[in-house]
């Protein structure tokens, strides 16, 4: 099928581990691996990478063993530096501003942050992890909420328009341009008037290519 991917699920809950990789397969994709720590995480994604078999993603828990703070999502950053093409989508189960914040901050391509009730909108879920795979970006609703509520680049959020910064949010979460249209119940066109009003006023220029959506959610992590 054409939009099957190679998923690497790390999670140190069996039962979970078992369910997420059920939930993939029935819909045609391919798990390829299922480990319970951060460290197994990032040995199996090198050892598959070597042999020329890389994931298409990996979807990881946010806290793993041995500690169960931040394991998962070191693991994410890792990743994201050591194979760039891996798409990365963490789950938590709540939203971890100073996590979100850190595994955002780098490339803003193929990455996603997900709570685990998002896990139970199974279509939804599924749906994201293929974004990540395929280079797009997974937001959940409430992390983008959160996190543009404490922006540290308020004085640029503050030319938005409330109605762009709720298509920006949208925007956040993966959302295509029709897809918003429905949600607000309004023609495409005037989401993608709203869009380049965000763009502009966020000064992100066309020469920034297909990024910039994404960049735009990712302006207020600027330092």
């Amino acid at each position: 099928m054409e939009d099957r991917v190679r998923v690497v699920i790390a999670e140190d809950s069996v039962l979970l581990r078992e369910g997420l990789t059920r939930l993939l397969t029935d819909r045609g994709h391919e798990v390829v691996a299922g480990v319970g720590d951060g460290e197994a995480l990032v040995e199996t994604v090198a050892k598959l990478a070597a042999e020329g078999a890389a994931p298409d993603v990996v979807v990881a828990d946010v806290r793993m063993p041995p500690s169960h703070t931040d394991e998962g999502v070191r693991a994410a950053v890792t990743l994201r530096k050591d194979h760039p093409g891996i798409g990365v989508l963490v789950l938590s189960q709540y939203v971890e501003e100073r996590y979100a914040t850190e595994l955002l901050a780098g490339s803003s391509t193929g990455v996603g942050y997900l709570l685990k009730d998002r896990v139970a909108e199974v279509r939804e879920f599924v749906d994201a992890v293929v974004r990540v795979a395929r280079g797009g970006t997974a937001l959940d609703p409430e992390v983008v909420a959160q996190l543009l509520g404490r922006s540290r680049k308020q004085d640029v959020l503050a030319g938005l328009t409330p109605r762009e910064r709720e298509v920006l949010g949208l925007m956040a979460e993966g959302r295509t341009n029709s897809a918003i249209a429905r949600q607000l119940v309004v023609s495409d066109g005037a989401v993608e008037k709203h869009v380049s009003n965000i763009f502009l006023k966020l000064g992100l220029s066309p020469s920034d290519g297909d990024h910039r959506r994404v960049l735009a959610v990712l302006t207020y992590l600027e330092s």
